[in-house]
């Protein structure tokens, strides 16, 4: 009982986080049931009939289900490992970088693509991008005699614009992760290894790498619960939501918000966002079990 009255104060705290957490993720819940359900609106969620699986075929009988899951999955493991890569090089670069102005102005272009929303990007790709007035078709492939491009009506393109716009907006705030990890690791291992004439780059590698091989992990597991999710931003906003562009665009996300726009149909919508939050789940899981299985200590639970 004492120890009770002793952590009150705490659990009073605990209350406002609590109650958010209730309300945004807990009662929510009671939504899953539209997943198989075919939703009326004048009968409401609880009285709405039922339709077990059907919601959840959509995905799998459409023409563009190998698309779907292959684009999905696809620039997901590419992002991650194109991410992954491109933030520890930045954050080995800032940790290496000594002088005090060179390093506040790193850190400066590593927020920058962070703080920008795929709003401005949008923008941004479509000035460099648009056929009559874009900057790479009138400064850059006019002067060289060379035809513009209708990049908006070339699919082909796009695994690799998508690729470059996701690196600029997300490695920003990884590098900050991997930095502040770095800049924790004990100083006196890189001066013993300099003593014993270990170069940048024996350093980098045998002492900067092996200690950020935890945190390598533990975001590359939160990666994978999200591989079946897509930025929304990014594959609907950014390709101005083109439909020439679609077999190289069209993601579960996309394609789900699509259908409901068109057909309103809220089942089939919450049955592809349980889907999603099931193979998230299923696929961290097994990683985490691959990963415990190697190298125990390093695993999430």
């Amino acid at each position: 009982m004492r120890k009770l009255k002793r952590f009150i104060p705490f659990y009073i705290m605990m209350i406002p986080g609590l109650t958010y957490l209730f309300i945004n993720n807990y009662i929510p819940l009671t939504g899953l049931q539209l997943a198989f359900k075919k939703f009326k609106y004048n009968e409401g969620i609880f009285n709405s009939p039922w339709v077990g699986m059907k919601n959840f075929s959509f995905l799998f009988k459409t023409n563009d289900a190998w698309v779907l899951f292959r684009n999905t999955l696809g620039y997901n493991l590419l992002f991650l490992v194109i991410n992954t890569v491109l933030a520890i090089a930045v954050a080995i670069l800032l940790n290496e970088v000594r002088s005090a102005f060179v390093r506040k102005m790193s850190q400066t272009v590593v927020l920058i693509p962070f703080l920008l929303s795929y709003v401005v990007i949008s923008y941004i790709v479509y000035a460099l991008l648009g056929q009559s007035g874009g900057m790479v078709n009138n400064s850059i492939l006019k002067p060289l005699g060379m035809e513009p491009v209708s990049w908006y009506t070339k699919p082909k393109y796009w695994p690799l614009i998508l690729t470059l716009v996701q690196a600029w907006k997300a490695f920003g705030y990884n590098s900050i992760i991997y930095y502040a990890t770095i800049i924790g690791f004990d100083k006196s291992l890189y001066e013993a290894a300099a003593v014993d004439g270990a170069g940048v780059w024996k350093r980098i590698w045998f002492i900067t790498m092996p200690m950020l091989k935890a945190t390598v992990i533990t975001l590359t597991l939160m990666s994978i619960g999200r591989m079946f999710y897509s930025d929304f931003g990014l594959f609907y906003q950014v390709p101005m939501n083109s439909g020439m562009l679609q077999k190289a665009t069209t993601t579960i996300d996309t394609y789900v918000y699509r259908g409901l726009m068109e057909s309103n149909d809220i089942g089939r919508a919450a049955a592809a966002g349980f889907l999603q939050s099931i193979l998230g789940f299923v696929t961290v899981l097994t990683a985490n079990t691959v990963v415990r299985k190697i190298e125990s200590e390093n695993a999430l639970f």
